[in-house]
C-alpha cells in the first residue's frame, strides 16, 4: 500500500472566518438572502436549527428551479450544494459543539488531533450517515454479510446490476484462479467473486478511503489472503495477464471538474478509451472482460453515445460475447426527487472476448 495514502476527509474551516449566526429566532429570510450573497451561517443553537434552515433553503431554491426535467434537478442539486455548504457547525473536541446533536464517530477517527474547528452542515450530515452505514453495516442482496463501507467509499444502493452479475456467475464455465475488479470501491464485486469460488482477486481504486477501508475490514480474516488491493488508476500495478476483468464503472459524462466521489457517478472523455487499451493487454486469450452499465445517460438525455457500443463498433479490440439487461425497479415513494425516467432505465452486463 502507498504509503504517502492519506484518508479523504472533509477539511476543517478555521475558527476565525467571518459568519453570520443563526439559531432559533432569526429570521430566515434574511438568512437565505445572506446565504446567496455569498455569506457564511454559523448554527449556533440546536442541530435541528440547522435542518430546519436547509430545508427552508430547500423549499426556496425548488420554487426558483421548478422543473421537473433531469437537467433542470441537477441544476437545483448544484445551487443546493453550494449554498448549503456555507451553513457551519463548530466541532469541539471531536464533537458538535449544538446541543441535541448525533455523535459521530468519524470526527474522533478522522481528525484525532484537532481541536476547535468548522465544518459544512452538508458535510456534516454525510459523516453522520457513513458512521451509521459503518456502524450498523449495510445489507447487500447478493452477499452473505453486511458490509460496513468507509468513510467517502462508494457502495451501492441500487443492486439490479448485482443481480445480473451474479446471476452470470453462476453460470461462469471458466477457470477461477485469478480476476482483476478495476474500482473496487467498497469491495462488493470481489465478494460476489470470492462467494463463486475465485482463488484470488486483485483490486484497484483511485479513492484511498476505498483502500483504507478494505484494509481495516478484511483484516485479521482470510479475505486479507485472497483479496489484495493497490491504490492506483485503473489497472494500477496489476500488469500480469488474468482470466476475468470486471469492472463497474461510472455512468454518467462528467460536465464539470471531478472530486473523489463524483468519479465514482460520472466518467470522463479519456476513461473508457484508457480502459479498454489497458484491458487488452491484461486479458488472457480465453479470458472474459465484464462491465455492468446502464442506459442512464441516453434516457436521461446527458448523451447520445454509449462507450461500450463504441468500442465494439470502433476500437477493434474486443467483441461482444454475452450481452444482457434488467429494468430497474420504479423509484421509492418516498423519493421526493421527480424519477419517472426510471421506468425506462435499465441496467447492463456486457461481456466481452478479445477480438
Amino acid at each position: 500500500m502507498d504509503t504517502e495514502m492519506k484518508v479523504n476527509k472533509p477539511e476543517p474551516i478555521n475558527l476565525e472566518i467571518k459568519t453570520g449566526i443563526f439559531k432559533l429566532g432569526t429570521d430566515v429570510q434574511q438568512t437565505i438572502e445572506a446565504l446567496l450573497a455569498g455569506e457564511y451561517i454559523l448554527v449556533k443553537d440546536f442541530y435541528s436549527s440547522g435542518l430546519m434552515l436547509l430545508r427552508e433553503l430547500s423549499n426556496f431554491l425548488k420554487e426558483k428551479y421548478s422543473g421537473q426535467s433531469f437537467l433542470e434537478q441537477r441544476k437545483f442539486r448544484s445551487k443546493y450544494q453550494k449554498l448549503s455548504n456555507h451553513i457551519l457547525l463548530e466541532v469541539n473536541n471531536n464533537k458538535l459543539a449544538v446541543k441535541k446533536s448525533p455523535i459521530i464517530g468519524w470526527l474522533e477517527k478522522l481528525y484525532p488531533e484537532s481541536g476547535n474547528f468548522f465544518l459544512t452542515f452538508p458535510q456534516i450530515q454525510g459523516l453522520n450517515s457513513a458512521w451509521q452505514w459503518y456502524k450498523n453495516g449495510v445489507s447487500i442482496p447478493v452477499l452473505r454479510n453486511k458490509i460496513h463501507p468507509y468513510y467517502g467509499t462508494y457502495f451501492p444502493s441500487r443492486f439490479e446490476h448485482l443481480q445480473l452479475f451474479d446471476n452470470w456467475l453462476k453460470r461462469y464455465q471458466g477457470t477461477k484462479k485469478t480476476a482483476i475488479d478495476v474500482g473496487i470501491g467498497s469491495g462488493v464485486l470481489s465478494l460476489q467473486l470470492m462467494k463463486y469460488g475465485f482463488q484470488k482477486v486483485f483490486g484497484t481504486d483511485t479513492n484511498p478511503n476505498a483502500i483504507i477501508g478494505l484494509n481495516e475490514f478484511m483484516s485479521g480474516t482470510k479475505l486479507a489472503r485472497k483479496i489484495e488491493i493497490d491504490f492506483g488508476h485503473l489497472f494500477g500495478k496489476w500488469h500480469k495477464q488474468t482470466e476475468l476483468i470486471v469492472f463497474n464503472p461510472p455512468w454518467l459524462p462528467a460536465s464539470h471538474d471531478l472530486n473523489r466521489l463524483d468519479e465514482a457517478v460520472y466518467y470522463n472523455e479519456k476513461l473508457f478509451p484508457e480502459f479498454f487499451e489497458e484491458a487488452k493487454k491484461r486479458l488472457l486469450p480465453e479470458g472474459k472482460l465484464v462491465l455492468l452499465f446502464s442506459n442512464l445517460a441516453q434516457i436521461t438525455n446527458v448523451s447520445k453515445e454509449h462507450p461500450i457500443e463504441k468500442e465494439l463498433e470502433n476500437g477493434g479490440r474486443f467483441q461482444l460475447d454475452l450481452h444482457l439487461k434488467k429494468t430497474v425497479k420504479s423509484a421509492s415513494e418516498k423519493t421526493k426527487r421527480d424519477q419517472n425516467w426510471r421506468s425506462a432505465e435499465e441496467v447492463e452486463l456486457w461481456v466481452l472476448n478479445h477480438k
